[in-house]
């Protein structure tokens, strides 16, 4: 069942630009009430400035718990609590492993998956108080599904994200709560453009519609595992 997202309080991280802007856009312009977080203080403004309306931001660095908690603690008191966390954050440099250092590896994992648990259990007592909720992760098809020269441990970190929603979803349940990924490809954004021409017209030769992605294709995609599913309210003894 479709329900309307009108109103509703989301947070997304890493919404300064790329995916996670996308996915504000297309929350706040279904109505919701939109808090980016991420470390940009120029980035949020100008994109919640873009936005208008219900848009605000939050300056926080996504792999630290003190940090990311504070942040969602501020969105929940300025927008009457959270209904829905989109756990966007991450980014893909690319480095093979001979020439990788410990501090890039563990770098991608605070951003990528880290943050992803961070958020969760930062929403958690929200979701718990409203009975009710819907977390989104942005993983990618590079770790679960292929892999790409220099994206160990993106891909690590995003196979990461899968393993961790298998689990969240049957602890999320208790409150009423689904988690869900969504898996983009190549989406043209910021990151993949500094990536060169070249590997962008390779990426869209190799896809069917000769397109990449759009921001806005993952922010629907987004919006529908945040609106589809009718809340049920199911006796204690039967959740996990």
């Amino acid at each position: 069942m479709l329900t309307s997202i009108k109103g509703k309080s989301v947070i997304v991280t890493g919404g300064s630009k790329g995916i996670g802007r996308g996915i504000a856009q297309v929350f706040a312009a279904q109505g919701a009430k939109v808090t980016l977080i991420a470390r940009d203080e120029a980035g949020l403004k100008e994109a919640a400035t873009e936005m208008g309306g219900n848009v605000r931001y939050e300056i926080a660095d996504v792999g630290d718990w003190n940090a990311v908690k504070a942040a969602v603690d501020s969105t929940a008191k300025a927008q009457g609590g959270l209904d829905i966390m989109c756990a966007n954050a991450g980014y893909f440099p690319q480095t093979k492993i001979v020439e990788m250092d410990v501090e890039e590896w563990d770098s991608v994992m605070a951003c990528n998956l880290r943050s992803s648990f961070l958020a969760v259990k930062a929403s958690i007592p929200y979701f718990e108080k409203a009975n009710k909720g819907r977390v989104i992760l942005t993983s990618s098809i590079t770790g679960a599904v292929t892999g790409f020269p220099g994206w160990s441990h993106y891909g690590a970190s995003k196979a990461g994200q899968l393993g961790f929603l298998k689990t969240a979803a049957m602890e999320l349940s208790r409150y009423n709560t689904t988690i869900n990924a969504v898996m983009p490809g190549n989406i043209y954004t910021e990151g993949l453009q500094g990536l060169g021409q070249e590997y962008l017209d390779t990426m869209a030769a190799s896809i069917p519609l000769k397109r990449l992605g759009a921001v806005e294709d993952i922010g629907n995609a987004a919006l529908f595992f945040a609106v589809s599913y009718t809340h049920l309210t199911l006796p204690t003894s039967d959740l996990v």
